[in-house]
């Protein structure tokens, strides 16, 4: 801020400004305005009781915060005026967050405000509060409305859904119209944030990190065949001598013993899903096989790379004996192990 816009504010008392005049708030504001701002400006209990008297300009719509005109409350002042109530810091998410990155989302006309955990501020009317230890960083504005980044915003709309398909057509639209926004970023949403409520979410994620594999799994082997590489046995179900199941991989060349997996780890939905493929890896490895993971997101750009690695192991696999590894063809469509 330069020395012309400090000597042009009013300070808030707590550590920010407010424009010099009510006016210029007001317009920053859409027309909305808490006690404690209208106090900044002069205004004594008289006055601010003649504004909202019977014939005054002024409306309370949630307690210490008014608007100054009448008519019906646009959507941007019952914003403003839950994140006034709220209190300092506080910021829009869920649904109202979402609609604020111009995506469409389902759900009714409260508003979920995130606060600090350690607020005494409580929901009332249409606010709806959530206290949380986990303030989001790299919040937007417009104007003074400060909303969540977009992940957040997703994830606290969708553990208030209670219908499956509003969470997937929620996750579908972020994902395909959200700027910069990936399947990795909801993912770690769902991580971070409460269980309670999350469990459509979890599901939604699910069911498009599968599809995301299995597109991945279909470059794969197009990339293979298409290629001088030896045909491996696809979806391979491997069994020890004595039946003991090791894993289904996507593709597996007996006579090298090595194994290439679409590497899922970074579309997994619980810390469970990850200790899984650490197990069936172990499981391999410990077996003597080679193990060579691809990222479902780059098979096609970095293919040459992945190549040349396909092709060192096989040759150094073709040095060493056979491995006593029994294999048995799996199923065309292997999205039974997409999050494992």
């Amino acid at each position: 801020m330069t020395a012309n816009a400090v000597q042009k504010t009013r300070h808030r008392g707590n550590g920010e400004h407010l424009p010099l005049t009510m006016a210029e708030l007001l317009m920053d504001q859409f027309n909305v305005i808490a006690r404690w701002q209208a106090k900044r400006y002069g205004l004594t209990d008289a006055q601010l009781r003649r504004r909202l008297g019977v014939s005054g300009p002024w409306r309370k719509i949630l307690p210490g915060v008014y608007v100054a005109e009448t008519g019906t409350l646009s959507t941007e002042q019952r914003q403003m005026g839950a994140l006034l109530y709220a209190g300092h810091g506080a910021v829009l998410t869920g649904a109202a967050a979402v609609r604020r990155h111009k995506l469409t989302c389902a759900g009714g006309n409260d508003i979920e405000v995130l606060v600090p955990a350690n607020s005494r501020v409580k929901g009332y009317g249409y606010v709806r509060i959530q206290r949380t230890k986990r303030m989001p960083t790299g919040n937007l504005s417009i104007r003074n409305l400060a909303f969540a980044p977009l992940a957040r915003a997703v994830g606290d709309a969708a553990r208030a859904m209670l219908k499956p398909e509003e969470v997937r057509a929620l996750v579908s639209e972020a994902l395909q119209k959200g700027f910069s926004l990936t399947l990795e970023d909801l993912i770690k949403e769902l991580r971070a944030g409460p269980s309670v409520g999350s469990g459509l979410f979890k599901a939604a994620l699910a069911e498009l990190a599968s599809g995301v594999r299995y597109e991945a799994e279909r470059n794969l082997k197009s990339c293979i065949d298409r290629s001088d590489l030896p045909q491996p046995i696809y979806n391979a179900r491997l069994y020890l001598p004595d039946g003991t199941f090791l894993a289904m991989t996507d593709a597996w060349w007996p006579e090298a013993g090595v194994a290439g997996e679409v590497d899922s780890v970074r579309y997994h939905t619980s810390v469970r899903d990850y200790q899984c493929t650490l197990e069936r890896r172990n499981r391999m490895e410990a077996a003597g096989i080679r193990v060579l993971q691809f990222l479902p997101i780059d098979i096609k750009s970095k293919w040459p790379t992945y190549y040349k690695e396909i092709c060192g192991a096989l040759a150094h696999g073709a040095k060493s004996a056979p491995l006593n590894i029994v294999a048995a063809p799996g199923p065309a469509d292997s999205s039974d192990n997409a999050i494992a």
